[in-house]
């Protein structure tokens, strides 16, 4: 039965590579489940985190950050971007105020122009400037596009955090809860779990391996007999070299990023993991649809 009063509606957030996406979504939801990096374009698939409270449901849905297509996986994330804009209730269109106005931010601001949900312009990253330096570039959106709100916040620090919630409620339509209230996302435990070894994988091996990074879970396992959770997982590259880097010297990089993803997914999973992972190479599988699908990126989906 729904609350009379209740607010729920879907929520996208869009912006170039590196604003604090997946920042701002790990702190609302208060739990992990968007990678973080400093390299540009760690999140490839839209990532669905569930906000609940007594009066309102808001459902983020972090979208891979607006680029141009360099190759068939980076097609597939533009699409991905730009389809989550005509199916929610509100726009987040998130800005790094530390870099300043782009050439991006003029793409996605034409992208915007084509669709009537509200935008509101989230200038993240407002502990990295003086406050007399907000004002022009204020200014200089607001001269771009009528956004329905500006909010400037600090995702990292959570600075204004929680006003920007109180407004999106303002904006979203009366409505059901659609998940329970302990949800917090709607993929399942594997893609998570691959995502936080993907992120460990991407951020011990730094510039030596790109995106050419993915990860397949193959099994997770609850033994009657034991506390602990098995998982096994496969990271995918593209070359033999980077193989080696992954693996590193006696195998130290793979125990490595074994050692701290087994950390975040214990936390998830709340018992003991035993984490077992391998590493394959697949040539090219950025340009294979057949392995694009195979890891998990399925175009039909959006």
């Amino acid at each position: 039965m729904n609350k009379e009063g209740y607010k729920s509606g879907f929520v996208a957030i869009v912006g170039r590579p590196n604003v604090g996406k997946s920042t701002f979504l790990n702190r609302v939801i208060g739990q992990k489940i968007a990678i973080m990096s400093d390299k540009p374009q760690t999140t490839r698939n839209k990532i669905q985190g569930v906000y609940t409270t007594e009066d309102a449901q808001i459902i983020f849905i972090d979208t891979p950050g607006v680029h141009k297509p360099k190759h068939k996986l980076g097609d597939f994330m533009m699409k991905v971007a730009l389809n989550a804009l005509r199916e929610v209730d509100l726009i987040l269109f998130m800005v790094n105020v530390e870099e300043g106005f782009g050439r991006g931010d003029a793409f996605i601001i034409e992208r915007l122009k084509e669709v009537n949900t509200p935008v509101f312009l989230v200038m993240n990253k407002i502990d990295k400037v003086h406050p007399d330096d907000l004002l022009p570039l204020i200014d200089q959106y607001k001269d771009l596009y009528p956004f329905a709100e500006i909010v400037p916040i600090s995702a990292l620090q959570g600075n204004n955090v929680e006003n920007l919630i109180e407004q999106i409620k303002k904006y979203l339509p009366e409505g059901p809860q659609y998940y329970p209230p302990d949800q917090i996302t709607d993929h399942p435990e594997q893609f998570i779990i691959a995502e936080l070894i993907r992120e460990k994988a991407l951020h011990l091996t730094r510039e030596e391996v790109p995106h050419s990074i993915a990860v397949v879970v193959e099994s997770i396992e609850r033994r009657k007999d034991s506390d602990t959770v098995y998982v096994g997982a496969v990271i995918i590259v593209e070359r033999d070299s980077q193989k080696g880097i992954i693996i590193g010297k006696q195998g130290r990089m793979l125990k490595e990023i074994g050692q701290r993803a087994r950390m975040d997914i214990e936390a998830l999973l709340g018992s003991k993991v035993f984490l077992e992972l391998w590493v394959k190479v697949q040539k090219d599988w950025r340009n294979r649809l057949a392995q694009l699908r195979d890891f998990g990126f399925r175009e039909e989906e959006y």
